[in-house]
């Protein structure tokens, strides 16, 4: 009996941006690096899987309390990816969200270790720095220190330009 074909999957990421008040060209937002999972070793979102039924921006919520005790408000759709990672035999549709903290001095708690090393707060331009070492061979040793989720490769590569305050 031949095994079933794989199916799509939708991912939801969140940019959960540091303030309210957020320097629009270059926000800071919280990062984490991945383990146990595909896309181990590499930087990503918070976020997860969208159930059967549910609301993206629920989704979103969920997925932040789960992973970091994080309790954010105003959460929009910012974007989405196509995500084709066949080295991991996954695709994924991943739909980008940005909120923020209901208090900017609330930090996030690894509360799922086995899934996440550590959270940090980076800025928007780290992030397109480290995707344009990503994509140079030239720079593969700077790129292996901040290597990024295929998701958020993508978002820089299929969405140029676009940043998460730009729906603020």
């Amino acid at each position: 009996m031949a095994s079933p074909a794989p199916k799509v999957r939708v991912g939801v990421g969140v940019f959960v941006l540091a303030s309210k008040n957020e320097d629009r060209e270059n926000p800071r937002f919280l990062i984490g690096k991945r383990k146990g999972s595909h896309g181990a070793g590499t930087y990503a979102l918070p976020g997860g899987h969208l159930e059967f039924g549910e609301e993206t921006e629920d989704c979103a919520t969920r997925e932040l309390l789960e992973e970091t005790g994080l309790k954010v408000t105003d959460i929009r759709f910012m974007t989405a990816t196509n995500d084709y990672m066949p080295d991991d035999n996954k695709h994924y549709i991943t739909l980008f969200h940005v909120c923020v903290r209901q208090n900017d001095d609330d930090e996030a708690q690894l509360l799922e270790p086995d899934k996440c090393e550590s959270w940090e707060w980076v800025t928007w331009n780290d992030l397109l720095e480290w995707t344009k070492a990503q994509q140079d061979p030239s720079r593969e040793g700077e790129a292996l220190k901040h290597k990024l989720f295929i998701p958020l490769l993508n978002l820089a590569k299929q969405r140029p330009g676009i940043r998460p305050t730009d729906l603020c």
